[in-house]
């Protein structure tokens, strides 16, 4: 009998029921992928992040997620929480973030994110007072395993930094340089500003994809330019681990107008200096959980006209001063460039001279006063902002008029009270070895200065304009001690009180000179007929009392074979003006002798030496007179029996 149709051809299979189920799975699979929406998944997500961070998270837009080898997930309207004392109410923010993750990975627990792409990012990132910033969500934060990266294209973004006790507030804008399908990850432009330490500035440059930000073991590169007010920086290298500002490995170029200007921006009490440019390696280390130290070393550079390398630490942080710690070096340093230290400004306009608009001014002020010392006052802020110890030593100085040879130079600042020890000039052949101590807790600086002069070669002490001093032979010695009060140097120099002295032992001098000094008529005409030679000096010696800013010789003596100048008189360091007179006194007979005292005045910066006219006048009257009974009669008006003395020893012996 043959089978029925029913029979032949089964709606189902009876023998194998598990391709009944086979084919329910799969039609069941169907429908959900034809009716599934990934938005159901968006409050767990939501609670999820909440809960781990602590902060708020919202998916306000659609969640999407293309399925395959490589799943590509896309939110839109992201928005994260910021911590409760922060500025903004929202740490982060984007209108749309796609981002693939690899499938076969994640099934094993491996999170690869191989391109993440953000549309209007914004991110603001804050410090509060106790220094911690609103990225860190707990103790154990660092720890967390974090999933691998590979590329991140931002499109029109923004970030935020604001620390309110610094008064810095940055603003810039990101957004990825567009690059080939196969270049890489793409850097970041950069480009904003905002204050810093409360003055405005502008940023602009490169950086790395920020994905590389959490990754402590690769290096991150920047390129970066700033500008605040004349002061440019240019930085460039890379960063470890830089959310926590760690393991900077940077070149830092400085250029600015004045160094002066780094006070606001960075904390460091500079002098004013003329233009300068600088670079150098910046690094970065941790001295405690609320100090670091930031390092400038192998710097080179120019200040003013003066070549400037060594290295600068500036440790800050915490509730104490910053300090400053530098060993500095010079091959050629203009002596200009160091005026800003006692506020004295560079000369300008002359040739080859570099100043700048500032510095100019004040250098014109300066000038039409009529004042040699300078009145500008030191900044007690500065003096009192910070620790510092500073070596300074140069090979070689320039200078118009001084015979300064080099320099070493050690300042010590701590607590207000400054500390030059030593501060060491090679002047002449010789040294000038200071001991300054300057104490600024007060309202007015108590000064205190030990100055002591060795070995200083009489001809290159002799001005240029003295020809016949260049041939002198002997070496000048010194010491000046004085303590005083004031803001200035002016000031400093017009309430000294203490003691000057100077003093040479043998040595040998132009004869012409010192027949000139005698007002010698005969002698020079002798000296002119013949020639010139070398007489010996004796001894020289100054010793002068400092009282109030007035200086009064106890002692004042030039001592030679055949002349011996006594001097006496008064400087006054107050009004900076000279009085004093060299009375000259002939050791050998001479027919032909004004001998007239010689007369040192006006101001320090316009000295005036003339002899005593009066005096000459009398003799010359007196010889026309006596010419007029006889002529050889004259002679008695104008001849010298040369009855001087020789000087006891140097110092003690100022009479006539």
């Amino acid at each position: 009998m043959q089978p029925t149709t029913r029979e032949r051809i089964p709606l189902f299979p009876q023998r194998h029921p598990w391709w009944t189920a086979a084919i329910l799975l799969l039609t069941a699979f169907v429908v959900l992928l034809l009716i599934w929406d990934w938005n159901w998944f968006k409050r767990p997500i939501e609670k999820r992040v909440t809960a781990q961070t602590g902060r708020s998270f919202h998916i306000d837009g659609n969640l999407d997620v293309d399925l395959g080898r490589t799943l590509t997930i896309r939110a839109d309207g992201l928005r994260f929480g910021n911590a409760p004392w922060a500025r903004e109410p929202e740490m982060a923010s984007t209108r749309s973030l796609e981002f693939d993750v690899r499938a076969w990975p994640l099934l094993r627990g491996d999170v690869q994110i191989p391109r993440v792409a953000l549309d209007v990012p914004v991110l603001h990132l804050q410090r509060n007072e106790s220094l911690v910033g609103n990225w860190m969500f707990g103790e154990d934060d660092d720890d967390r395993e974090l999933p691998e990266f590979r590329n991140v294209h931002i499109a029109d973004g923004r970030l935020t930094y604001y620390e309110p006790t610094e008064k810095t507030d940055i603003k810039v804008g990101l957004s990825s340089e567009q690059r080939g399908t196969h270049a890489g990850e793409s850097p970041i432009v950069v480009k904003g500003g905002g204050t810093w330490s409360g003055n405005a500035f502008t940023l602009a440059g490169t950086a790395e994809s920020p994905l590389e930000l959490r990754n402590t073991e690769r290096p991150y590169r920047i390129d970066l330019r700033a500008a605040a007010g004349p002061t440019r920086a240019h930085v460039r290298g890379t960063l470890l681990d830089p959310l926590r500002l760690r393991g900077f490995d940077l070149k830092l170029a400085l250029a600015g107008q004045n160094l002066d200007d780094l006070f606001p921006l960075l904390g460091v009490a500079l002098p004013p200096t003329p233009p300068y440019a600088l670079d150098g390696r910046f690094t970065r280390t941790i001295d405690s959980p609320t100090r670091s130290t930031w390092k400038y070393d192998a710097f080179t550079g120019k200040v003013g006209d003066s070549d400037l390398s060594g290295s600068a630490h500036v440790s800050a942080g915490g509730n104490a001063k910053p300090y400053l710690k530098a060993d500095l070096r010079s091959a050629r340093m203009d002596l200009d460039d160091l005026g800003g230290f006692i506020g004295l400004a560079p000369q300008a306009g002359g040739a080859g001279e570099t100043s700048n608009p500032e510095l100019a001014a004040k250098a014109a002020r300066q000038e039409a006063s009529g004042k040699l010392l300078p009145d500008d006052p030191w900044n007690l802020a500065k003096l009192r902002a910070m620790d510092a110890d500073v070596r300074l030593r140069a090979k070689r100085i320039e200078t118009r008029k001084l015979p300064v040879d080099d320099m070493d130079a050690t300042l010590a600042l701590k607590d207000g009270v400054l500390m030059l020890k030593p501060l060491d000039f090679g002047v002449a052949d010789g040294t000038i070895r200071s001991t300054i101590r300057m104490d600024a807790r007060e309202r007015s600086i108590h000064s205190k200065a030990d100055i002591r002069a060795t070995g200083l070669v009489l001809a290159k002490l002799m001005p240029d304009s003295v020809q016949l001093g260049q041939t002198a032979m002997g070496k000048v010695g010194g010491r000046v001690a004085f303590v005083s009060q004031g803001n200035s140097i002016a000031q400093v120099a017009a309430n000294a009180d203490g003691d000057a002295e100077a003093g040479m032992g043998a040595g040998r001098i132009s004869k012409l000179l010192m027949e000139f000094a005698g007002l010698d008529l005969a002698g020079i005409l002798k000296i002119k007929l013949t020639h010139d030679q070398q007489i010996p000096i004796r001894c020289a010696y100054g010793d002068f009392a400092v009282d109030d800013g007035v200086m009064t010789p106890r002692a004042l003596v030039f001592d030679t074979t055949e002349t011996r100048l006594n001097g006496s008189g008064r400087i006054d360091l107050r009004n900076e003006q000279l009085a004093l007179t060299i009375k000259p006194r002939t050791k050998k007979f001479s027919p032909l002798s004004l001998r007239s005292p010689l007369h040192i005045e006006g101001s320090f910066k316009h000295p005036d030496l003339r002899p005593d006219y009066a005096r000459i006048g009398l003799r010359a009257a007196a010889a026309a007179l006596l010419g007029g009974a006889t002529a050889p009669a004259a002679l008695f008006a104008t001849t010298d029996l040369g009855q001087a003395k020789d000087a006891a020893y140097c110092g003690n012996d100022a009479a006539g």
